[in-house]
């Protein structure tokens, strides 16, 4: 994995002092759309960036948003960070790193911009998809091991948003309070994780304000805690546009100002900084610190002098990486119900199969704000149904609702600055049509005895950087939908796409429900596997759904969406960390997965080993088919004197067994972060002296506990 190491510092300290002040400016801000500027006469080329988690975006013009290329830009379509997080498997988090990585490199990139690891707040967030988790340890597990895949092609990762960007509504200039215990417990251990495990090369500062000031602006954030506590060494970038004042933002830890106009002499760290040099009005010496900082990260990557020749190649597009990103996808998938055991669906006894809802037929790497690609192949769930189940079964396709296909144009960027806007437009002669057409079909189906499955969700009109979700209500009258086609057939099964929790004011009627993330380009032949029962599904939650809104503690006890401020009262008590405590009832937990098996488990033994707690117990699969179980390990903190909530995961592993397997799982947690606390009576950090410790299925469903002391 590409390191900073002291050469590589003491090369760039080198070369930072034969550069003249406007050579310098040049290195620290835009000289292209995704790129910063170089000095030339002494090697030191631009660093090359893009977007972003999904993979690399199309190529565009230097100084305008227009696409450059036909064919030679397309990219591998890689699973969505709540896709990653939902393995919960760390393996394939870095080996999606690994294929974005490559591909990053082999499309000339220097820097990805990814992954995206803050903490969902609230399901209403426009870019929940992008991220991993509600919860910081998950998101920290799968973060580090998706950096250090990235970071093995020479190509630099970065950690985005830092910090606290968790809404789109006024995304500029929200301010956002928070205390400093949900700051440390929350929403910075994964950007943490990302410096001192990961290994991460640079991060992005993000739009927002914290506690009224900047992000890109903060002094606490950016040098007191990134790079004086986590001794961060690489360079920051700013999100686009994030940078406002020169002066405040050259005096802190801001690297790299990159905005989304053409005006790059303009920028605050252009020719205004440059003036405020010459005027004493900021000290050349820090503008030295963070040239030294990009070169050292360039020198990593190899990227100056002869180590060029040496520099990994990179490839994309490739059949190998699209190969992965199935791995990815077929443990991403989310078997939320399955009462009466209507899955997997026996294909021997089919011969037809009614397929109905918008979402069979509609692909997502073509929308979402910054995450869209040129994706060199989608494949939808209606074709990986047919594709999986050939010509031996008919299968029928209704639309049911409508919702038009995605595509999203260049011009959005430019309009990015600007609060988005969705459309609320219905054609409600139009949906009833639809709807008795699908109830109909299935009504038929469903005499038959043959099955019907309903795919539906959400797309990105509503999952999209930019706008924030109004509530959380499936659109295009889903629900009255999939209301009646339970009517007709009780047994349909439900099917969702989509990138963040919705209402399901039906679920008591549904015996099957099925959840996919914008899985990537094979999420419909993954889909089709686990359906058909080729692959048992093991994907858990890596967030709370609630059923309704109104439970959700960002909306009931702190405010979300606003704009100008928002108030994160709810301080620690982030999804199931508040219903968990609070006992307030929830449609599925977070860390809830079925499967086509059944796992047991027995003979928890929990033991304080030098700087190590050790959770060891056995793990069996008594079904009757090989499966993988993820073995959840909560602590609830005690002899604290503050208020804490009664379970936080601390650790995790996914087992795979043979039907009839057992084996023994240690789980092992460092005891400087599983006791850790941010203590309001000290403002600092504490370790609690005990700790009661559950292992689960979920952190609703615990089948062990113990203590350690």
């Amino acid at each position: 994995m590409t390191v900073i190491t002291e050469a590589n510092k003491a090369l760039a300290k080198d070369l930072t002092a034969k550069l003249t002040l406007g050579e310098k400016i040049a290195i620290v801000h835009a000289a292209g759309l995704f790129r910063n500027g170089g000095a030339e006469r002494l090697g030191i080329p631009s660093l090359k960036m893009d977007d972003g988690p999904m993979g690399p975006r199309a190529e565009l013009h230097n100084d305008n948003w227009a696409p450059l290329y036909n064919t030679r830009d397309y990219v591998t379509y890689l699973p969505s960070g709540s896709a990653v997080a939902s393995t919960w498997n760390p393996d394939l988090a870095r080996a999606t790193g690994e294929v974005l990585g490559e591909e990053a490199r082999g499309r000339g990139k220097d820097v990805i911009l990814g992954p995206s690891i803050n903490i969902k707040r609230s399901p209403l967030c426009g870019r929940n998809f992008e991220y991993m988790s509600e919860d910081p340890v998950l998101t920290s597990v799968q973060g580090v091991a998706y950096i250090q895949g990235v970071q093995e092609s020479d190509v630099a990762a970065c950690a985005k948003h830092y910090a606290v960007n968790s809404q789109e509504t006024d995304r500029l200039d929200v301010d956002e309070s928070v205390s400093e215990r949900a700051l440390r417990e929350i929403y910075l251990p994964a950007f943490e994780a990302a410096v001192q495990d990961g290994g991460v090369l640079s991060v992005m500062g993000a739009y927002n304000l914290v506690n009224g000031t900047k992000c890109c602006e903060h002094r606490q954030l950016l040098d007191d805690i990134l790079r004086g506590e986590y001794g961060f060494d690489g360079f920051v970038v700013s999100d686009w546009s994030a940078v406002r004042d020169t002066k405040a933002s050259a005096e802190v830890g801001m690297d790299v100002e990159m905005s989304v106009t053409p005006n790059f002499d303009e920028y605050y760290f252009a020719e205004p900084l440059k003036k405020a040099v010459e005027a004493g009005e900021v000290r050349e010496c820090d503008i030295d610190v963070k040239v030294e900082r990009v070169i050292a990260v360039m020198d990593a990557l190899h990227m100056l002098g002869d180590a060029r020749a040496n520099r990994k190649p990179g490839r994309y597009a490739s059949l190998g990486h699209a190969a992965k990103a199935l791995d990815v996808a077929r443990e991403s998938i989310i078997l939320l119900k399955n009462d009466e055991g209507l899955l997997p669906l026996d294909e021997t006894k089919m011969t037809r199969l009614l397929v109905i809802g918008a979402n069979a037929d509609r692909i997502h790497s073509n929308g979402g704000g910054s995450a869209v690609i040129k994706a060199l192949h989608e494949v939808s769930p209606l074709l990986g149904l047919n594709g999986e189940l050939g010509g031996n079964v008919d299968i029928e396709y209704v639309l049911g609702y409508d919702a038009k296909q995605v595509n999203q144009d260049e011009s959005w960027q430019e309009e990015s600055l600007e609060n988005s806007k969705g459309s609320d437009a219905k054609d409600e002669g139009r949906a009833k049509v639809l709807r008795e057409e699908a109830v109909a079909k299935a009504r038929e189906y469903a005499d038959a005895g043959n099955p019907v499955i309903f795919v539906g969700g959400l797309d990105h009109e509503h999952d999209l950087e930019g706008r924030d979700r109004t509530d959380m209500r499936l659109p295009y009258g889903q629900d009255e939908l999939i209301e009646a086609l339970l009517e007709a057939d009780p047994n349909t099964i439900l099917v969702f796409v989509a990138g963040s929790p919705v209402e399901m004011p039906w679920a008591g009627k549904a015996k099957t429900i099925v959840w996919n993330w914008y899985a990537g380009c094979e999420s419909g032949t993954a889909l089709a596997e686990v359906l058909l029962g080729r692959v048992n599904p093991s994907g858990h939650l890596p967030e709370t759904f609630p059923i309704t809104l109104a439970d959700e503690p960002a909306h009931k006890i702190g405010t979300f969406g606003l704009e100008g401020h928002v108030d994160y009262t709810e301080d620690i008590y982030v999804g199931y960390r508040y219903f968990d405590t609070r006992q307030i009832p929830v449609l599925f937990p977070f860390g809830h997965g079925l499967s086509y098996t059944s796992f047991t488990y027995r003979g928890l033994d929990v033991r304080h080993v030098g700087d190590e707690i050790r959770a060891t117990f056995t793990v069996e699969n008594t079904g009757g088919r090989a499966g993988k179980a993820v073995a959840q390990v909560y602590l609830g903190l005690e002899g604290t004197g503050e208020d804490r909530p009664a379970k936080e995961l601390k650790g995790f592993a996914k087992v795979e067994l043979a039907a009839g397997e057992s084996r023994e799982v240690t789980v092992t947690m460092p005891v400087a972060k599983a006791l850790r606390y941010w203590s309001n009576e000290s403002e600092a950090y504490a370790l609690a002296p005990a700790a009661n410790v559950f292992v689960g299925d979920s952190v609703e469903d615990i089948r062990l506990s113990g203590r350690v002391a």
